[in-house]
């Protein structure tokens, strides 16, 4: 559906009859390899990054409120990315680099002042939401001074897939596809990590390696996929609770589930961007956030009833 549907409907059996031919002069063809299969599959990259960061996040610092978006992953990868943008606009090929590098200072940052200050679980929330604030508006006074920045201000601030190529996603991709092997490999001590420090540190795990490598891992894995998709919001939230309402809290299995329905989610979101204002299409990221806002108040309704400390 996201190859055959858009500004152009292109039918199955003529999908199939381009690809078949590979004929750069059939205008399907062209649509089909340059526009449609790029943005396909950096919905499905992102959707699997984000939602796994989040499982990630989730578990590591025991908040159910927790995700790229809300912890400063993505403000820090942002921040990074129009770095790089503003003043190495030659220098393409270190913006994967740039994002994660942004991504893992800024989740370092959180968990540090949480750390250092005795913060309650939601005190990390609220940590974020302080370190997200402050680089965003460093990350505002970078775009005033430099507006001749190479990249679309608007479109990168919300997110969206507009304009992807092959080329901008095989970099990162191979990140996101290497951080989710790991994570995936090593979820074992992930569950065990979930259980409290104290519980971790008495069945023998390093709780401070093991807990440095999986935010470490997170925000590779936001980073990467902000580097291509831009400031995409509240898939790594949502989409972990959802896959624990399947399959239960085994990281085990909620790992590559999350993955899946993630990809099918963000893919889902890009179609309706896509078709609900044809022939204009709006930024996947304002879809994401029209149902993240929602579900960010149920679960803090839901989870803290009404109260903002633990």
């Amino acid at each position: 559906m996201s190859i055959s549907i858009g500004s152009t409907k292109i039918p199955l059996s003529d999908i199939i009859s381009a690809m078949k031919q590979g004929d750069n002069t059939l205008n399907a063809y062209r649509i089909i390899r340059f526009v449609r299969i790029p943005r396909t599959m950096a919905a499905v990259l992102a959707g699997c990054a984000f939602s796994v960061s989040g499982v990630i996040l989730q578990s590591v610092l025991n908040n159910s409120l927790a995700s790229p978006s809300v912890i400063g992953v993505n403000s820090g990868a942002g921040l990074f990315t129009v770095l790089i943008a503003a003043f190495f606009p030659t220098c393409f090929s270190l913006t994967t680099i740039a994002a994660f590098t942004g991504a893992i200072i800024a989740v370092l940052l959180v968990y540090f002042i949480a750390h250092k200050t005795g913060a309650s679980r939601m005190g990390i929330v609220l940590s974020g939401v302080a370190v997200s604030s402050f680089i965003g508006a460093i990350t505002d006074t970078v775009l005033t001074l430099k507006p001749d920045t190479m990249i679309a201000r608007t479109a990168f601030l919300i997110g969206g897939f507009a304009g992807i190529t092959m080329d901008k996603l095989t970099f990162a991709g191979l990140f996101i596809v290497a951080a989710i092997i790991i994570a995936f490999i090593i979820s074992y001590d992930m569950n065990i990590l979930a259980l409290g420090d104290e519980t971790s540190k008495s069945l023998g795990l390093k709780v401070v390696t093991y807990r440095f490598t999986f935010l470490i891992l997170a925000a590779i894995l936001a980073g990467s996929a902000i580097s291509f998709a831009g400031l995409i919001g509240f898939v790594g939230l949502i989409i972990p609770h959802v896959s624990r309402l399947f399959v239960g809290y085994d990281n085990r299995i909620l790992i590559p589930v999350s993955a899946l329905l993630g990809s099918v989610f963000t893919l889902v979101c890009d179609l309706l961007a896509r078709v609900l204002f044809a022939p204009f299409e709006i930024p996947v990221g304002i879809i994401l956030s029209f149902l993240g806002g929602p579900f960010f108040i149920y679960l803090l309704i839901k989870g803290k009833r009404g109260q903002l400390y633990d």
